[in-house]
């Protein structure tokens, strides 16, 4: 998941791919494809840990992308997160 995470800072939580996670890890495409089948269940993992770990940057990007587990976040962690964005 530190993968993930990373690789969705850097690139963005939209846009992050298998293949950029991959390569953060050092592992293969199909490992990644192994623990999370489908993209949609990829995003939704790594925005609950950031939203477990308070990781505003991700958390963010989520907001603005209307993700649900974005918005399940505290009002405090939300507000915070949307500092960033200023």
């Amino acid at each position: 998941m530190t993968a993930a995470l990373n690789a969705s800072k850097r690139i963005g939580y939209q846009k992050v791919t298998r293949h950029d996670i991959a390569l953060e890890a050092g592992v293969s495409d199909n490992l990644v494809s192994n623990y999370w089948g489908t993209m949609t269940q990829l995003r939704r993992d790594i925005m609950r840990h950031a939203v477990r770990t308070g990781l505003l940057e991700v958390i963010a990007q989520g907001l603005v992308a209307g993700d649900s587990q974005a918005g399940k976040a505290s009002l405090q962690l939300k507000q915070q997160a949307l500092e960033q964005l200023m």
